[in-house]
């Protein structure tokens, strides 16, 4: 074996270890969010959110300089349906709604989770909200109108509605 193929697999062990070492850090430095305009502009199917409490977190940096590339950003958290809202969404024919919990939360969002929710989600609701152009779960309690979303990269979507 050559110096050079030596030094090219010797970087390509770093670099997979690199890709492979899981971070994760707030980019609002942990500050959580109560504006509903930007979840009601990437999740136009939900309808007027209120009591909104989330975070966007910067998935996969740290402090050491990182590969240059794309970055994902989780948008997670709570927000209010309008009244009648989950029983709206989770009554559509089309839909089949399972009972689910929402599952690794940050840690700073835990505190504002509704107490006593019950919670169901629907695969196919996920893809109408999201479009099928980023990953999404959304939990909803139809009795109280909350909402839980937890998305990588979310964007406004035209989407055929609930």
């Amino acid at each position: 074996m050559d110096l050079g193929r030596r030094s090219v697999l010797v970087l390509g062990a770093a670099t997979v270890l690199a890709a492979c070492t899981s971070t994760a850090k707030s980019t609002d430095g942990n500050k959580i969010r109560t504006d509903s305009e930007p979840l009601e502009r990437r999740f136009a199917v939900l309808g007027p959110l209120s009591n909104a409490h989330w975070v966007g977190v910067t998935l996969g940096t740290d402090s050491r300089a990182s590969v240059p590339g794309p970055t994902d950003v989780r948008v997670v958290g709570f927000a209010q349906l309008r009244a009648g809202g989950g029983a709206a969404l989770t009554g559509a024919p089309q839909r089949e709604f399972l009972p689910a919990t929402p599952s690794g939360l940050p840690e700073e969002l835990v505190q504002f989770m509704p107490k006593g929710a019950r919670w169901v989600r629907s695969e196919s609701f996920d893809r109408a909200v999201t479009g099928g152009t980023y990953s999404g779960a959304f939990y909803v309690d139809p009795g109280t109108n909350w909402v839980c979303f937890d998305t990588t990269n979310p964007s406004a979507v035209s989407s055929s509605g609930p």
